[in-house]
């Protein structure tokens, strides 16, 4: 019988075990915290987006890290495979908008509740508050772990720690740390999937506004780098919601590389300029006699008002009778490209995921077994692999999981 050291406990990470075992492994899963997956109770705001229903090809695109090399593992583990190995655990699950699929119950701890029975009911050995401490191998092959200074044998370990990202969950960077001696190259780790912060303070008046509907032109060095449609929030500190945080993982890359990042939101995408002034002229006419902060209230929300007319050079007091075609330019230009400059992400801390990790040239696409050291396994965000939100994570790891555990725990 084979003995499977898994290191981590969350999605790739209890995957991997669940895999090992129904090919007959040992395995023996060591968690550092005092329960498994506590990254994945959080996730989807608690209620976890297990996955997609895209088709693979449409998840690759939504995995800008490194997508392309999980083409075969997703394919030979896709969403519906993730649904249907789920709802064989008794999980019902849903699918919203964006094709995103939650568990009916709307409730990570379920998710949690179901991997953690069939790990119970295949045998896995799990030995929670166990930090493992090094992996020990010998002419690049894996001999074992060390635990709390205790020698555990094994004939193939597989490395499933997570990022860097959210460490009061337990992604401390431990496997970066342990991939490195190993050998391996650690590409540079930066946040994705994590708020912006900007320069501009009138960020700070708009807190708690939510945009829907509008588009965002990201810009480095005066270049247009990527557009995006949707939602976004302001905050305290600077701007977050979907598209921004779609946004941030080239942000933060352009911001490492010293660059000057701006975004322009079009507050008003599906208008032309000439539509919009249109737009613009009829309100005025309908309050003809009134502020021109007073006139707008059917075209922004109130918050956004005075922003856009400081950003305009208009004086909020001014009578719309008296708005020269000038100003009223200006207000077209500042409505349609609202510019915010990028001063910093929030910490890596605060990022839902991890950009950069162990180098996916080393990794065997099909087995996620390492190249540079035989029987030790890499699998999820300890990878330089990250998607954007939707489940496109998760299914990248539930799928590398599903290889690393089924090839670790072969028996031929």
């Amino acid at each position: 019988m084979k003995k499977i050291i898994i290191i981590g406990g969350g999605p790739a990470g209890m995957m991997a075990a669940i895999r090992a075992a129904e090919n007959g492994a040992r395995v023996i899963l060591f968690e550092k915290n005092n329960r498994l997956g506590r990254k994945l109770s959080i996730t989807g705001k608690g209620r976890c987006n297990l996955t997609n229903a895209a088709d693979t090809q449409e998840i690759i695109k939504n995995i800008p890290g490194n997508g392309k090399f999980l083409n075969s593992v997703l394919n030979n583990f896709t969403s519906n495979d993730t649904v249907n190995f789920f709802e064989s655990l008794g999980l019902e699950t849903k699918i919203e908008r964006g094709n995103r699929i939650f568990p009916a119950s709307d409730n990570a701890a379920e998710v949690i509740e179901v991997l953690t029975k069939k790990l119970e009911n295949l045998g896995v050995e799990v030995r929670l508050n166990s930090r493992v401490e090094n992996i020990i191998a010998n002419d690049k092959k894996v001999l074992g772990v060390e635990v709390k200074g205790k020698f555990f044998d094994c004939d193939a370990v597989i490395l499933a720690t997570g990022g860097a990202s959210y460490p009061a969950t337990g992604s401390t960077g431990d496997g970066f740390k342990f991939a490195k001696i190993l050998g391996h190259t650690v590409t540079e780790i930066l946040p994705a999937l994590v708020p912006l912060e900007t320069e501009e303070d009138f960020v700070q008046d708009l807190q708690g506004l939510s945009l829907k509907n509008v588009r965002v032109t990201l810009k480095a060095d005066d270049k247009v780098a990527a557009e995006i449609f949707g939602e976004m929030l302001f905050t305290h500190f600077g701007i977050s919601g979907p598209i921004i945080l779609t946004l941030s993982r080239q942000v933060a890359r352009f911001l490492a590389d010293k660059k000057f990042v701006e975004l322009l939101i079009n507050l008003k995408p599906a208008l032309t300029p000439e539509q919009l002034n249109a737009r613009i002229l009829r309100d005025f006419e309908k309050f003809k006699g009134k502020i021109i902060k007073n006139a707008m209230i059917e075209l922004l929300p109130q918050k956004l008002i005075p922003v856009i007319l400081d950003l305009a050079y208009i004086d909020e007091n001014k009578k719309v009778d008296e708005i020269t075609k000038l100003e009223r330019q200006n207000l077209i230009e500042i409505l349609r490209g609202l510019p915010l400059t990028i001063s910093a992400t929030r910490p890596i801390s605060e990022a839902i995921v991890t950009a950069g990790g162990v180098s996916v040239k080393e990794i065997n696409p099909k087995t996620m077994e390492s190249k540079i050291v035989e029987n030790l396994f890499i699998v999820g965000e300890v990878l330089d692999v990250d998607g954007n939100t939707g489940g496109f994570n998760l299914q990248a790891a539930w799928a590398m999981g599903n290889a690393a555990g089924s090839f670790a725990g072969n028996s031929e």
